[in-house]
C-alpha cells in the first residue's frame, strides 16, 4: 500500500504480546481452548477438526461476543498466567523501532505496523471530517494481544478475532487473525486494512450515540435484536468504504482496484453465511450477527462508491427504525 506520508504515531498504540514488537505467529494460548474461530473452521475444510460440537461452539461464542450491539460481557477470571489490567498501556521499543524502519522504507511489510499506520491514517480521516461537520470527535486506541486480554467490555481471546469495545473505546486485534484470512485464500495488506476500518466504524456508532439507540431498542425488541446487529455491522462495514474513498480522495493513502477486491473478498469471508457453510452448518440467516457475504460486500462497496457516512443507513434500509 502506498501512504501520503511516511509518519507513524504510536501515541495510542498498546501493544500487551508476549516478547513486545514480534510479529511471528500469534501463541495462541492461555484460555482459548479451542485455538480460534478460523483456525476450527479451516480444520473441518481440511478434515482436521476436532468435531462439529465444538465448532459449533466456537460460532456461538463469536456471534455472542463479536457482535458490537451486546452488553459489555460480566467480567469472569482469567487464567493465573495472564496479569495485565484492561487499561494497562505500552509500546515496546522493539514495535516502535520496527514501525519507524517500516516509516522509513514506506513499505510496512510487517503487518503490526501496517494497522498502526492505517490507524493513523483513519484517526486524520475521520477527525477531519467531524471538525467540518461541527461535530465533537474522540480518537480511539488501537491494542495488540496474543491469545488472551482483559478489556473494558470483560475478558476475550483469540476466538473472537479483531474486535471494537465500546466502553474502554479501544479497538483490539490479534495478527493471528491475518493469517487465518490468508489460509481462507483472503491475499494482500488491504485486506487487513478494510478490518482494521471496519472495527473504527464501530467507534463512529459509538462517539455518535448509535450504538446507545440500537441497545436501547435491542433490549425492548428481543425478536429483532440479531436483526438490529446485523444493521450495525453492515453500517460498520459502509463506513469503512467511506473511509476508503475519503482517504484515497484525499491523498492519504492510493487504492489500487486490486486493494478494493482485496477489502471485499475479506469482507465476503467473514460473512455469516460463508463461517455457517465453512463449518458444515446450514445456512440459517435467523442467526445472522453480521450479515452475509453478499450483504458486507455491498455495503462497503455502497460506502466507497458514495463516500459519505449518510449513504450508510442500514437500518432504514433493512426497515429497523431507531
Amino acid at each position: 500500500m502506498k501512504f501520503d506520508d511516511n509518519n507513524v504515531d504510536m501515541s495510542r498504540v498498546d501493544d500487551r504480546r508476549d516478547g513486545r514488537g514480534s510479529s511471528g505467529p500469534s501463541q495462541r494460548s492461555g484460555a482459548d481452548p479451542t485455538a480460534g474461530l478460523l483456525q476450527l473452521l479451516l480444520a473441518s475444510k481440511l478434515g482436521k477438526g476436532g468435531g462439529g460440537l465444538v465448532l459449533i461452539l466456537a460460532i456461538f461464542l463469536m456471534f455472542a461476543f463479536c457482535s458490537q450491539t451486546q452488553e459489555p460481557t460480566a467480567q469472569v477470571p482469567l487464567d493465573s498466567s495472564f496479569n495485565a489490567p484492561a487499561g494497562s498501556q505500552g509500546v515496546g521499543a522493539s514495535l516502535a523501532q520496527k514501525c519507524t524502519e517500516d516509516a522509513a522504507d514506506g513499505v510496512f511489510e510487517n503487518t503490526d505496523c501496517l494497522l498502526v499506520k492505517a490507524f493513523n491514517e483513519t484517526d486524520e480521516v475521520w477527525s477531519g471530517y467531524f471538525a467540518s461537520t461541527g461535530q465533537r470527535f474522540r480518537e480511539p486506541q488501537l491494542t495488540f494481544f496474543d491469545g488472551q486480554t482483559r478489556t473494558g467490555c470483560g475478558p476475550a481471546n483469540t476466538s473472537v478475532g479483531p474486535f471494537y469495545c465500546p466502553a474502554d473505546e479501544r479497538i483490539y486485534f490479534d495478527l493471528g487473525f491475518s493469517r487465518d484470512l490468508e489460509r481462507l485464500g483472503v491475499q494482500g495488506q488491504y485486506a487487513m486494512v478494510y478490518i482494521m476500518a471496519h472495527e473504527y466504524g464501530h467507534h463512529l456508532q459509538n462517539i455518535s450515540g448509535i450504538e446507545r439507540q440500537v441497545r436501547k431498542v435491542q433490549a425492548n425488541n428481543r425478536r429483532n435484536a440479531n436483526n438490529y446487529s446485523v444493521a450495525m455491522e453492515l453500517q460498520a462495514d459502509c463506513f469503512a468504504g467511506v473511509w476508503g474513498r475519503l482517504a484515497n480522495d484525499e491523498g492519504n493513502v492510493v487504492i489500487t482496484p486490486e486493494e478494493f477486491t482485496q477489502a471485499t473478498n475479506a469482507a465476503a469471508a467473514v460473512g455469516d453465511d460463508r463461517i455457517q457453510q465453512g463449518a458444515g452448518m446450514r445456512v440459517n440467516p435467523d442467526t445472522f450477527t453480521h450479515g452475509s457475504a453478499k450483504q458486507r460486500t455491498y455495503w462497503y462497496t455502497r460506502g466507497y462508491n458514495q463516500g459519505t457516512p449518510q449513504a450508510c443507513d442500514t437500518f432504514k434500509e433493512l426497515g429497523l427504525p431507531l
